[in-house]
């Protein structure tokens, strides 16, 4: 097997995170909900991307599933 190259400084093995998850998911709980996603989502709607929307579920029997992701084309093309 060949040696590795010696490197001048030190390259990360990105192996652990930098930074702490309770401020990852705080971010996380700020986006979710907000307008400013529902503001990113219509622009990749217009951009021609696949968006998927969470809406509640019209079937009531389906207790177990209160909401469904469907895709934004049949929710917003035809409203």
């Amino acid at each position: 097997m060949a040696k590795k190259k010696q490197r001048a400084n030190q390259v990360s093995k990105g192996q652990r995170k930098s930074i702490n998850s309770r401020w990852t998911k705080e971010a996380r709980r700020e986006w979710i909900g907000s307008t400013a996603q529902m503001l990113a989502k219509v622009e990749a709607f217009k951009k021609g991307k696949n968006v998927m929307l969470t809406i509640k579920n019209p079937n009531n029997n389906e207790t177990n599933k209160p909401f469904i992701r469907v895709n934004a084309k049949d929710v917003w093309r035809n409203a």
